[in-house]
């Protein structure tokens, strides 16, 4: 039987409430990051980012924070059939901070969450078939309904012939033995738990712990004791993590020493956080164990992993891809603080930047209605009427969208507030403008602050953009403030976890040739800015894409793309435009504006027309712009096959 899934994890999903001010109180904090959270979760995050086709079966709330939990996991391409929405109970929540290299203030709300009411029901046969190995974090063998079902999948997965594996994450608090207040606590001696443990653990062919956790599964306090206890319940292969002495695993007798144990090459960097390292340091092990590797490549590889996360924020959000771990281990340590590894954190980003739940950019057709002093120059503008036009700019997109992928606007919020907050989770594509209209040098618009600090305040769809009007003629001095000035933007867009959209736009300073936007693109990634999205001019000749793409390439080859910008020009004249510029993979679509709205907004704010025939016009036209794309396209497919 093909198996459509590596690894299947079992138990607790959550919402983590980070503190991101680092080194005071829990009591003190001001300020939270939002992520996913729960070992399991954690770890399907974590095994997927390496590769490894994953899904979790858990239960989360019918609420704002479950349905977080659901589409994050989709983005991270996790498989979410396993996990039951709950409709009586609440999502399991954690508040948490980072007070030093070894203290981690948390507090647990599991009060009768949902993934606590998981039950046998909840556990399909042939979904735990379809998978080759099955993974149990201890939490769940806590209470008798989630131990039912987590014992009704382990003894499927030995009937279809799984991998089982079991972290034992003890958590003191969750097994009742230690208080609400002790959420940091991870050891505290009890035979109940340690009894309760022994009786599961012939279920595993791997069992992964710190000596404390080995110390609650075996009943005793001296480690290699302990192991030897767990040694006699199982024959799984055990793997022991020493904290900063690495790890190491033991596939037969537990030797007198745990530096007898199969080991992995380690990594000295500086520990920041240990949250969620665990979870890190399993995943990579999983990646190895998973795809055949011997026992200190599969601990190289954890240890890797354990290293990223205790050098970064956050739990899931600090994992590495596949390749950033390749990257990582060909190159080595350049800093011990791993977070401020400029080169390491650009392929960070750029691997992990979020997917879209329903699709992808692949193709990207966007009306662009962010113009400001455009529209203000038309007669009969004021600011009521431009903010009401702007929602009829959105609803004609969104009868074009119709729910598809593929599709996305540019809004701006000084004029198009209502608009833009409106399209918030709509599926459309969102970008917004940074840049204050027409500027040159480019200046930010005042909203942003000197050190563009509101962009905190920004929906985490939105896509940073800026126009910049520039040319490779420009003098020294003009060159360096409007390249400090995005860069200044990028770096903030960076802080705020949103992605960045750079236009530029040559042929309003100067005449061009085809190096000149290529010429552009380089001096931009010299002075160390990455954007996500390029937004070009249509340039005419196939070798004037070819030389910006190759300088896009030849810096970034994770960019998101390039989309196409109108200038106002006819139909017609984009036509031939986009005939060039769909021959090449990376130009993913358009970005195109007055030639939708113009004639809308003229007619509109002077009365001839109503609401319902402005959207009309300014779909039909989008409409068409999107038909003319998408057979350009389709044409440089059949001529390129």
């Amino acid at each position: 039987m093909t198996k459509k899934l590596d690894v299947i994890t079992i138990g607790r999903a959550g919402v983590d409430l980070y503190g991101a001010q680092i080194g005071g109180r829990l009591e003190d904090m001001g300020s939270f990051e939002k992520y996913i959270g729960g070992s399991p979760t954690n770890i399907a995050c974590g095994s997927a980012r390496l590769g490894l086709k994953t899904a979790l079966i858990s239960r989360v709330g019918n609420e704002h924070m479950g349905r977080f939990i659901l589409e994050q996991l989709k983005r991270e391409g996790v498989s979410t059939e396993g996990v039951k929405t709950d409709l009586d109970r609440l999502t399991a929540l954690v508040i948490l901070g980072i007070r030093d290299d070894s203290q981690f203030p948390l507090i647990f709300y599991r009060e009768n969450c949902a993934d606590m009411a998981l039950c046998e029901d909840d556990i399909d046969e042939d979904f735990i078939a379809s998978a080759r190995a099955i993974v149990v974090t201890g939490t769940h063998l806590s209470n008798t309904r989630t131990e039912a079902a987590v014992l009704k999948a382990l003894t499927l997965a030995r009937k279809h012939g799984l991998r089982t594996a079991l972290d034992i994450d003890y958590r003191p608090n969750l097994w009742g033995v230690a208080g609400h207040g002790d959420g940091e606590s991870r050891f505290v001696e009890s035979a109940k738990v340690t009894e309760k443990l022994l009786s599961s653990l012939h279920f595993f062919d791997l069992i992964v712990g710190t000596e404390e956790e080995f110390h609650i599964a075996g009943g005793s306090t001296d480690t290699i004791a302990a192991l030897r206890v767990v040694r006699a319940a199982s024959a799984a292969t055990l793997v022991c993590k020493r904290g900063p002495l690495g790890a190491v695993a033991f596939e037969s007798a537990v030797p007198a020493s745990l530096d007898d144990g199969q080991s992995g090459e380690g990594f000295p960097i500086e520990v920041f956080n240990v949250l969620g390292a665990g979870d890190g340091f399993f995943s990579g092990l999983l990646r190895g164990w998973m795809t055949g590797e011997d026992w200190p490549t599969s601990l190289k590889f954890a240890n890797a992993c354990g290293a990223f996360a205790v050098s970064r924020h956050g739990c899931t959000p600090a994992y590495p891809t596949f390749e950033e771990l390749q990257f990582f281990l060909k190159r080595g340590v350049a800093r011990p603080d791993l977070r401020n590894d400029a080169e390491l954190e650009q392929l960070h980003w750029s691997t992990t930047r979020q997917r879209r739940v329903d699709g992808d950019w692949s193709t990207m057709r966007v009306f662009a209605f962010d113009h400001r002093v455009q529209l203000e120059q038309m007669p009969g503008y004021n600011l009521q009427k431009g903010a009401a036009f702007k929602e009829l700019c959105l609803k004609a997109a969104l009868s074009v969208q119709a729910g598809n992928a593929g599709y996305g606007i540019l809004c701006d919020n000084r004029i198009g507030r209502s608009a833009l907050h409106r399209a918030s989770g709509s599926g459309l594509w969102i970008g917004r403008p940074a840049e204050w209209p027409g500027s040159r040098p480019l200046t930010l618009e005042p909203e942003l602050g000197s050190d563009c600090g509101t962009l905190s305040q920004w929906a985490r769809e939105d896509v940073v953009k800026v126009l910049c009007f520039c040319h490779p003629d420009d003098d020294a001095a003009t060159r360096a403030d409007q390249e400090a000035t995005v860069k200044r933007l990028f770096e903030a867009s960076r802080r705020n976890r949103l992605e960045l959209l750079l236009e530029i736009i040559p042929s309003k300073i100067a005449t061009t040739d085809d190096h000149t936007v290529a010429t552009l693109i380089h001096q931009f990634y010299a002075a160390g800015i990455y954007p996500d999205w390029w937004k070009l001019e249509p340039m005419t000749t196939e070798a004037a894409w070819a030389n910006a793409i190759a300088a896009i390439e030849a810096n970034d080859r994770y960019t998101r793309g390039i989309v196409v910008l109108g200038l106002d020009a006819p139909e017609a004249e984009l036509s031939a435009s986009f005939e060039v510029a769909a021959g090449f993979p990376l130009v993913k679509g358009f970005a195109v504006g007055r030639t939708i709205f113009g004639n809308a907004a003229r007619r509109w704010l002077a009365g001839d027309i109503t609401d319902e025939a402005a959207i009309e016009d300014m779909a039909g036209r989008y409409e068409r712009l999107c038909g003319i794309w998408d057979a350009a396209r389709s044409k440089a497919r059949e001529e390129a096959a």
